[in-house]
């Protein structure tokens, strides 16, 4: 059985200030296999790591990230909503994730942030500096977007896809090879079995599952045999 990857979700969120640099580095400290990240676009076509559309959640700004230029989100501290000694933490755009994954040998999962906004030319623009950094065999890209996964297969089939869902899909290794993805990224709860996990491996999907932050729930999910683990606690789950 291959190792299951522990995969830390935004960074190490559980305890620092998600999608920050300090998260990803203090990810890459608990011994992370890779690093989960949120990916969309400022008002000026800089691709950003953030989770929610707006700022209102984790930062002391509000509104869209689309409306603000990237100069401007660089006037707002990230880590206004978390509890933490590190203060003034400001976002970080998708090229210094890669520049801290290459020197560090880290798997990254990129999740396109289109869904509720489509981000025109988000895919070519993330593509473009995966390339730059000589990074397309460590990145997967995924998104509750199947079409924009589709998309991304049409730029560039070579780049790995997961398509991201959390309910029980009816035999998910089909509409996986139909949207032409590499991997399945579901809620954990949505996996039933050990048997589906096998037969999605059987297939040669990797099936990575998120967010895991309960031990007993990583025991099992380990146990399965699932590709990943995507969790808020990378140091919790590196002692199972």
């Amino acid at each position: 059985m291959n190792k299951t990857l522990n995969i830390a979700h935004r960074g190490f969120s559980g305890e620092y200030a998600e999608n920050t640099m300090v998260a990803f580095e203090k990810a890459f400290e608990a011994k992370c296999d890779g690093i989960e990240t949120d990916v969309q676009f400022t008002k000026d076509k800089i691709p950003v790591l953030c989770h929610d559309e707006t700022l209102d959640r984790t930062s002391n700004g509000s509104g869209y990230i689309k409306d603000y230029t990237y100069k401007e989100l660089l006037n707002l501290d990230f880590s206004y909503r978390f509890n933490s000694e590190i203060k003034n933490i400001k976002i970080p755009t998708l090229e210094e994730l890669l520049i801290f994954a290459k020197d560090q040998s880290l798997l990254l999962n990129i999740e396109l942030k289109n869904t509720e906004i489509p981000y025109n030319g988000l895919e070519e623009s993330v593509i473009n500096l995966i390339y730059k950094y000589n990074l397309n065999n460590n990145v997967i890209l995924s998104s509750f977007n199947h079409y924009s996964m589709a998309l991304v297969k049409e730029i560039d089939k070579s780049i790995k896809t997961g398509l991201l869902y959390d309910g029980n899909l009816y035999k998910p290794w089909d509409y996986c090879t139909m949207v032409g993805a590499d991997c399945l990224h579901p809620q954990y709860f949505s996996i039933m079995s050990k048997e589906i996990v096998n037969t999605i491996l059987s297939k040669d999907i990797m099936i990575n599952t998120y967010t895991v932050n309960n031990i007993e729930h990583m025991k099992k999910l380990k146990s399965f045999g699932v590709s990943s683990i995507i969790t808020n606690f990378p140091h919790i789950l590196n002692k199972i």
